[in-house]
């Protein structure tokens, strides 16, 4: 299987679900789909809750948080939990 482009299947529009990032053509936020993978859940499982999404979906929604937290953008949150932490 070729790699996934995130890209092709993730958009984030100021309009649709305050903008957070959500997969192009639905309602679904990307945030949603990465905490059912961190519970545990199988694609069977994502898939029967959100019938539209593919195999490709998810591998996008991990590889672009792979690619945000490479691109430094958690930089706010260690700031932040480092604070706490002190």
């Amino acid at each position: 299987m070729r790699p996934v482009e995130w890209r092709d299947y993730i958009g984030i529009d100021p309009d649709i679900c305050h903008g957070k990032p959500c997969f192009k053509g639905t309602r679904v936020m990307v945030a949603t789909i990465l905490e059912l993978l961190e519970a545990g859940d199988t694609y069977r499982q994502i898939k029967a809750g959100y019938p539209n999404l593919t195999p490709r979906h998810i591998q996008a929604a991990v590889q672009f948080a792979r690619e945000v937290i490479q691109s430094g953008r958690v930089t706010a949150f260690r700031a932040a939990r480092h604070a706490v932490a002190h």
